[in-house]
């Protein structure tokens, strides 16, 4: 893992060259490439919610993707009954995750294992057939945004520029928070649970107790995640919750580096920029996909922080 100040230069590097990016769009005539680096922080910041579950507490959720859906229909539904200000559709999207994460969690925690993999899966599985049973909104089709959100009233998100910065701030507000929530009492008791369960309950510590949080934590980020996701696509569709899209998040995770919050964001970049440069060259880009991500899986271990570890001579004591 990049430790102290070589994952904060790391993270500072990636988010000062995305805020460069527009410069380069601009001076590219490319408005294309904005948008897909828009796309790209909002998966980012949904990898940075699961790898706080996977990397540092060993929850390995295949239902993570339907807090993206819970978000973004919380900005689908407010929307279509008048509620277009961005601040009341987020406090809403963090409650509706946050709420659906913690009565899940409390259930799934009680399992261990492939288990726990499963009832997330069911869960996950019940949210977008929730969702897409509900034919008020789109049902199956999904649903179209009659505009992107406004802040008190101003529609500043119209501009994809705004939009673009707007992401990037929470993306990087995301990535400080949890580098202080891991560097914690709260994260060293998640790590040591992540390691040997039994022997921080010996000491006193209520396992439990840690991950439901962290669960809850990273479900309501995942939320954020979901309302920026409805806004940049200004449509919402219950394949957002789909279990595909989780696993794709654990890839992204696993791709970066576990445990490490910048791999996560290093994972979901290469991740999406590869499957959009492969599918230039065939309808077929999936299986080329699937071919590179077993590849990097069976020779760099530790991800992609843990290849530039390697490279550079850095390990984590």
């Amino acid at each position: 893992m990049l430790a102290g100040r070589g994952a904060a230069m790391a993270a500072a590097v990636i988010f000062l060259l995305l805020a460069l990016l527009p410069l380069a769009a601009t001076a590219l005539n490319d408005p294309f490439l904005m948008v897909t680096a828009t796309r790209i922080m909002i998966f980012a910041l949904a990898a940075l919610s699961l790898d706080l579950v996977l990397g540092y507490g060993a929850m390995v959720s295949f239902g993570h993707a339907a807090f993206i859906g819970i978000g973004a229909y919380a900005v689908a539904i407010l929307s279509a009954n008048g509620v277009g200000d961005i601040l009341v559709q987020a406090i809403a999207a963090v409650a509706a995750s946050a709420l659906f994460a913690l009565v899940t969690g409390a259930i799934s925690l009680r399992t261990r294992g492939v288990y726990f993999i499963m009832i997330t899966l069911a869960f996950g599985q019940m949210a977008y057939f929730f969702m897409v049973s509900l034919s008020a909104y789109g049902g199956d089709d999904g649903i179209t945004l009659p505009a992107r959100s406004t802040l008190f009233g101003a529609p500043l998100l119209d501009d994809d520029m705004a939009l673009f910065y707007a992401v990037l701030a929470v993306l990087i507000l995301a990535f400080a928070g949890l580098r202080a929530v891991v560097a914690s009492r709260f994260g060293r008791v998640l790590r040591g649970t992540r390691d040997n369960a039994q022997r921080m309950q010996a000491i006193g510590f209520s396992p439990f107790r840690y991950q439901l949080t962290a669960y809850v934590m990273a479900g309501a980020i995942a939320g954020i995640a979901g309302v920026f996701l409805a806004n940049q696509a200004e449509f919402v569709s219950p394949a957002y919750m789909t279990w595909q899209r989780s696993g794709e998040l654990i890839v992204m995770v696993v791709l970066g580096g576990m445990g490490t919050l910048v791999g996560a964001i290093a994972g979901a970049i290469a991740f999406l920029l590869v499957e959009d440069w492969l599918a230039i060259f065939s309808e077929h880009w999936k299986l080329g996909l699937g071919i590179l991500l077993v590849l990097l899986v069976l020779f760099t271990r530790g991800g992609i922080v843990g290849g530039v570890e390697r490279l550079t001579g850095r390990s984590q004591p």
